[in-house]
C-alpha cells in the first residue's frame, strides 16, 4: 500500500475518531438538560405513547385552532462509509447519497392549511433544497420533464377540497405525499435518519388528482390518477392510476394495501404497463411501534421476445420510544432486483440499520439528533458497492458491503405549539 494511501487511511480514522466524539457529545449534552425542558413533549410526526392525561377541557373552554400553518427545517447530516469511496457516493440511493463529507440533506420551508367542514378549501406549498432534493423523482430509464431541475425544489404543493358528501370526500390536486410507502422523504418524520431501500424505490411523491372517503372510522378508501411513477420522468403520454384501502383492525393495528397500474415506456400498449402491490400493517402497542412493509412489482418490457421483469422488497422498522424524548429503532430489510429494471444491475440487497434518536422540543422548535449504523450487502452480477480506488480511468472499484455510521441533526420550526 503506498504512503498516500495509508495517510488517507490515518485521516479517515482521525476522522472517524472526531465523529464518534462530537456523537458523544450531542448526547451528553442531551442528557445534562434541565427536567424542566425534558418535561415537554416531542413534537408531532411519530406517534409516542404519553401518560395518563388530564380530562378534556370542555370545548367552548378550548382556544380555536388555526387555519394555517406554517414552518421550516434545515437536515445536516454526515454519513462515514468506511469503505471510503473515491467518488463519495452510496451506490444506488437517490437520499444520502453523498458520503464522507458534511451535507445539508434538505431545507424545507412550507404553509399549509387543512381542508375541514368549517373551512372546505385547503391547501400545501412547499420549497427545498439540499443534497435529498437533487435525484429523487426521476427515472434511471426515460428522460426529465421539462424544467425539471427547477421543480424538483417543490415538495406537496396542492389544493384540496372537502365535499360535504356523506362523511365528507376529499379531493386534492397538484403534487402530493405518496400514496405509496412508509417512509417519507424528509427524515425528520422517519424513524430512522437514511431511508429505507423501499423508500428510495418508490414515489415519495405524486402528480396528479386523489379523492378519499372514510366509509366508517375503521375503514377508509382513496383512488389516484398521476402523471407517472416517477413525477420528474417523462416515462409515457399516458397516465397511471391506483387505489388504496385502509382498514383499523383494533386500536393497535392497522393494515393498509395500495396498488399502482400504468404505463411506464414509450411503448403505452396494455402488456407493458407497471403494476406495485405495496402491502403495510402496523402494529402499535404503547410506547412500541412495529410495522411490516411488502412490495412486489412487475411489467413486460417493449424489447424484442417482450420479457416481462419483476423486482419484490420488505423491511420490518422496529421502533421503540423509551419516553417522549429518546427511541431506538431496529430496521432490517432486503429487495430483490433479479432483472435490474430499478436499480440497473441484477442484485440482492439485505440491509439492516441501528438508529438511537434524541428529541428536544422547546415551544414551538424542535431539535432532533440521530446517531445511526447501517449495514448493507449487495450479491448479484454487477452488484455492490464503490470502493476506495479505480479499476481504471473513471471506473471504481467495487465491494459487496458496506458498513455506514450516520450523525443526524434536524432543527425545525412550526407555527402549532408543541
Amino acid at each position: 500500500m503506498s504512503a498516500r494511501r495509508i495517510a488517507e487511511r490515518r485521516d479517515g480514522a482521525r476522522q472517524s475518531a472526531r465523529i464518534a466524539v462530537l456523537a458523544l457529545a450531542c448526547f451528553s449534552l442531551a442528557g445534562a438538560l434541565p427536567q424542566a425542558t425534558l418535561a415537554q413533549e416531542a413534537s408531532a410526526g411519530v406517534s409516542q405513547a404519553q401518560p395518563a392525561a388530564p380530562p378534556e377541557p370542555k370545548l367552548e373552554d378550548q382556544p380555536p385552532q388555526p387555519l394555517w400553518q406554517y414552518g421550516a427545517f434545515a437536515d445536516l447530516g454526515y454519513l462515514l462509509d468506511f469503505d471510503f469511496p473515491v467518488n463519495h457516493l452510496f451506490r444506488n440511493r437517490s437520499t444520502d447519497f453523498k458520503v464522507n463529507q458534511p451535507d445539508l440533506n434538505m431545507a424545507v420551508i412550507y404553509v399549509k392549511k387543512q381542508a375541514v367542514e368549517k373551512s372546505r378549501w385547503g391547501a400545501e406549498l412547499t420549497w427545498q433544497a439540499g443534497k435529498d432534493s437533487e435525484d429523487f423523482g426521476f427515472s434511471p430509464t426515460a428522460p426529465d420533464v421539462s424544467d425539471a431541475r427547477w421543480l424538483r425544489h417543490f415538495g406537496s404543493t396542492d389544493v384540496s377540497y372537502l365535499a360535504p358528501v356523506g362523511n365528507g370526500l376529499t379531493i386534492q390536486a397538484g403534487l402530493f405525499s405518496s400514496l405509496i410507502g412508509y417512509d417519507s422523504l424528509y427524515a425528520r418524520d422517519n424513524f430512522t435518519y437514511t431511508r429505507p431501500w423501499a423508500g428510495d424505490y418508490t414515489p415519495y411523491l405524486m402528480f396528479g388528482v386523489n379523492a378519499s372517503y372514510p366509509f366508517s372510522k375503521k375503514l377508509a378508501a382513496a383512488f389516484f390518477l398521476i402523471n407517472g411513477y416517477a413525477h420528474l420522468a417523462q416515462v409515457s403520454h399516458g397516465p397511471s392510476a391506483g387505489g388504496q384501502v385502509a382498514y383499523k383492525v383494533s386500536d393497535h393495528l392497522n393494515w393498509k394495501e395500495t396498488i399502482f397500474y400504468g404505463p411506464q415506456q414509450r411503448d403505452a400498449s396494455l402488456p407493458c404497463w407497471r403494476f406495485l402491490s405495496d402491502s403495510i400493517v402496523e402494529y402499535k402497542p404503547g410506547r412500541a411501534t412495529v410495522a411490516f412493509e411488502y412490495q412486489v412489482g412487475t411489467e413486460g418490457l417493449a424489447t424484442a421476445g417482450s420479457p416481462r421483469v419483476f423486482w419484490t422488497l420488505a423491511q420490518l422498522p422496529i421502533h421503540w420510544a423509551f419516553n417522549s424524548h429518546w427511541s431506538l429503532t431496529e430496521r432490517p430489510e432486503f429487495f430483490w432486483d433479479p432483472d435490474g429494471r430499478l436499480t440497473g444491475f441484477d442484485q440482492l440487497i439485505a440491509s439492516n440499520t441501528e438508529s438511537l434518536e434524541y428529541r428536544w422540543p422547546f415551544r414551538r422548535w424542535n431539535t432532533i439528533v440521530r446517531l445511526e449504523h447501517r449495514f448493507d450487502n449487495s450479491r448479484g452480477p454487477g452488484g455492490g458497492f464503490f470502493a476506495d480506488h479505480y479499476l481504471s480511468p473513471g471506473v471504481v472499484a467495487l465491494t459487496p458491503s458496506q458498513n455506514t455510521l450516520i450523525l443526524g441533526l434536524i432543527i425545525s420550526f412550526d407555527s402549532s405549539p408543541h
